[in-house]
């Protein structure tokens, strides 16, 4: 599904004196099929930009193309629901926004505000929960008592449960302990390689970003700088630093590799990879 950025700007209270331009003549088509990482610091503008993906926002001036869609400020979607259906988005803190009182209730109530017959409900419930790593022994237990992790995939499961096509992460790893991180790498490349979705991620988490995405897209100050395969911008020292973006602990430690003992060990997305170099070069 295509997801185009045509000269795209966006400005906050645009019309009063306290305005404030967030996205400025954004050009940009999302990569289909792959999981693209958002990064830049606070106030960058992307939080704005995926927000005018499923019309949360509609673009102060260009279009954004999704599907047969056409967001813009002349634009009339037609259907807004069949295009949030097709967008899924996943908010920091989700779990904060639960207010049912099983997992089950919690997981069909987009389904019931979208329409969707009530013999569909139960398998697309317990097929969401699966897509997650968890059992239909969840569905009557309390979301409010399960651990951060567990409530994590709840929340993605109330999305999945609409299949969409595009999956957007919004700081999917805050609060988030080093298991649960590495759980949902898993879903996420699973979402990627079995279920082909696009993905996007807003994520400050750059070891994550490394790890996970396929394409990286680099806003500073509502500009789009940079985007491109993630080892030619994650392996960039000069950039990153220059746009306040750490550097990957793992590029970070090949770089030192080089600088100090003059062997190049390449990038690798995994530590366990890289320990295997290690060892290697240790021989």
């Amino acid at each position: 599904m295509e997801i185009k950025f045509d000269d795209v700007s966006y400005t906050y209270n645009a019309k009063t004196p306290l305005k404030k331009v967030a996205l400025r003549d954004i050009n940009l088509v999302i990569q289909e099929g792959k999981v693209n990482a958002l990064i830049g610091t606070s106030g960058s503008g992307k939080t704005t930009l995926i927000q005018l993906i499923n019309s949360l926002l509609v673009p102060t001036k260009g279009k954004v193309k999704v599907d047969e869609d056409l967001i813009g400020p002349k634009s009339r979607i037609k259907n807004i629901n069949a295009l949030r259906r097709k967008v899924g988005i996943v908010f920091q803190f989700p779990e904060e926004q639960f207010f049912n009182l099983t997992v089950k209730k919690e997981i069909e109530f987009g389904l019931l505000s979208f329409n969707y017959r009530t013999n569909e409900l139960d398998k697309r419930v317990s097929d969401a929960l699966k897509m997650v790593g968890l059992d239909d022994s969840y569905l009557e237990r309390d979301p409010f008592k399960l651990s951060n992790g567990e409530q994590r995939k709840v929340a993605i499961a109330s999305i999945l449960v609409f299949n969409p096509k595009v999956i957007v992460f919004d700081e999917p790893t805050i609060g988030l302990d080093y298991d649960s991180k590495k759980n949902l790498v898993k879903l996420i490349r699973m979402l990627k390689n079995r279920y082909n979705k696009t993905v996007i991620i807003i994520s400050h988490d750059i070891d994550f970003i490394h790890a996970i995405s396929d394409y990286v897209i680099l806003l500073d100050n509502g500009n789009l700088i940079i985007t491109g395969n993630k080892y030619d911008i994650l392996a960039n020292p000069e950039a990153l630093k220059h746009y306040n973006i750490p550097m990957p602990k793992i590029v970070e430690f090949s770089y030192k590799a080089l600088k100090d003992k003059g062997i190049k060990m390449g990038y690798r997305d995994d530590v366990n990879d890289l320990l295997k170099d290690i060892y290697r070069y240790a021989k």
